[in-house]
Parts: structure tokens; C-alpha cells; sequence
């Protein structure tokens, strides 16, 4: 089980690094815990969709796992930490504890990648029907303003972008790996009817319309020439950047 430690943080830069034991092996467990208040979008095994969520673990498994329950796995890893709730588990294989971290303009990555096993999205091929297995390029990302549902989505689009553009500068000859995994992760909106959106509503808040209107709905853009869509890509891409340079032979 892991090693417990006070979890609870709003920033992405402070999660915690804990450890669980797999195969008898002392691994690296990535753990951020915001709390409520927070929706997220991801592709992670666990907790994948849109919806509210509290916390996201990384875990780190070894080379060629092969459980046939990476769903409840994940879930006894965030219990073990002392997570309750909803929230979202990745798994990789890389080295967690060499995760790295870029920050721009409010919004903040972090990422754990390997790339042993790397190659182009559209490459020939029949593709098939598999068991998930461990993400080998986990993105992790944090804004601190809240999206729509539309801008969530395109938020992945554009991490993803940021990450393909980091990979071929570095000489990657990839737009990935076949199992890499996102997480964005926004507040949620006041929304109309709650208390604070009421007053919002009642003209009290000191924000301009369209500042209000974003605050209380989301704001509607995460494209990479849009405000926190350009402040993502970079910050992603950052962290892609770090995460991979080293991992690259010519």
C-alpha cells in the first residue's frame, strides 16, 4: 500500500511522491489531491470522461504489467493513500519520480514519460482491441480558471499538439507512444443558481460582464492561440520537452 503523507493541495507543483509495493518492488506514486471543486477531462483508465473530480494519482508499474484489473488496482492505490471520492489513475511504466514540471502564465504541467515504444498516429496498421496497459507519456495539467465542456475537450487537443511538437523538435521521428494519457484539470464553475452565482448575478461582483459570464459558465476557448489554450500548449510542452530530452538517441 502506499506511504501516506498530508495529500491536500490546490497546486500541481506540490504533489505528493509516495510509494506503493508491486511484485515486491518499491514504486513511485504521483499523487495530487485539489478536493472538491474541480472538474476534469481524461482518457485515463480510471476516472476518464468529463466530470467532477477530486484527486489524480501516476502510478508507476513495472515493465509489462499484465493485471487484469487496472481499474480496482488504481482505486485500492488511492485508498491506500487515503484518497475517497471520484478521481483519476493513470499507470505508467516510466520513472515517475523523474517527472517534470513547467509552468506559464497560471497554468502548470506535469509530466512522466518514456519513449521506448514510440511511433507515428496514423502509421499503417489494423490496430486491435486490448486491455489498457500503462500510459508510457502521462500529461498532467492544471489551470486556474474554469472551462466548458467544449473547452475541456480541446484543452486535450491542444496538450496533445504541445506534446507531438516537443517530440519532433527533440528528434523523436513520433507523435507518441500507443499508450500515452491526459488529465486536465479546471475549477468548476459557479454556475447559475449557487449561492455565489446569485450574487454575481445581483451585480455585486467587480468584474466586467465578460468576466463574470466566464467565471460563472467557463470560459469557452482552450485552442492553442487562445488565452489559457496558448499558456497550456507552452506549459505542456515545457514539461514534455524535460520529460523526454534525455530519453532521445540519435
Amino acid at each position: 500500500m502506499p506511504t501516506r503523507t498530508l495529500l491536500t493541495s490546490t497546486s500541481l507543483a506540490d504533489a505528493a511522491l509516495l510509494t506503493h509495493t508491486e511484485r515486491g518492488h518499491e514504486l513511485p506514486l504521483l499523487v495530487w489531491a485539489p478536493g472538491p471543486g474541480h472538474r476534469m477531462v481524461s482518457s485515463a483508465v480510471l476516472g476518464g470522461g468529463i466530470d467532477e473530480r477530486a484527486w489524480v494519482v501516476n502510478a508507476q508499474v513495472p515493465p509489462g504489467y499484465d493485471r487484469l484489473d487496472p481499474v480496482a488496482h488504481l482505486r485500492d492505490l488511492a485508498a491506500g493513500a487515503g484518497l475517497t471520492g471520484a478521481g483519476v489513475g493513470l499507470m505508467t511504466a516510466a520513472s515517475v519520480a523523474d517527472r517534470c514540471h513547467a509552468e506559464d502564465g497560471g497554468v502548470r504541467a506535469v509530466v512522466t514519460a518514456g519513449i521506448g515504444v514510440r511511433g507515428w498516429a496514423a502509421a499503417p496498421g489494423v490496430g486491435g482491441v486490448a486491455l489498457p496497459r500503462p500510459g508510457t507519456i502521462n500529461i498532467i495539467v492544471s489551470l486556474p480558471v474554469p472551462l466548458t465542456d467544449a473547452a475541456l475537450v480541446n484543452a486535450v487537443a491542444t496538450a496533445t499538439e504541445a506534446k507531438v511538437q516537443a517530440l519532433v523538435e527533440l528528434g523523436a521521428d513520433a507523435s507518441g507512444t500507443p499508450t500515452d494519457a491526459v488529465c486536465v484539470a479546471a475549477p468548476t464553475p459557479i454556475g447559475p443558481g449557487t449561492e455565489t452565482g446569485s450574487r454575481a448575478g445581483a451585480g455585486t461582483d467587480p468584474r466586467t460582464d465578460t468576466d463574470t459570464d466566464a467565471h460563472t459558465h467557463g470560459e469557452p476557448f482552450a485552442g492553442p492561440r487562445s488565452l489559457w489554450g496558448a499558456r497550456l500548449a507552452r506549459a505542456v510542452h515545457g514539461a514534455t520537452r524535460a520529460a523526454c530530452a534525455g530519453l532521445v538517441t540519435p
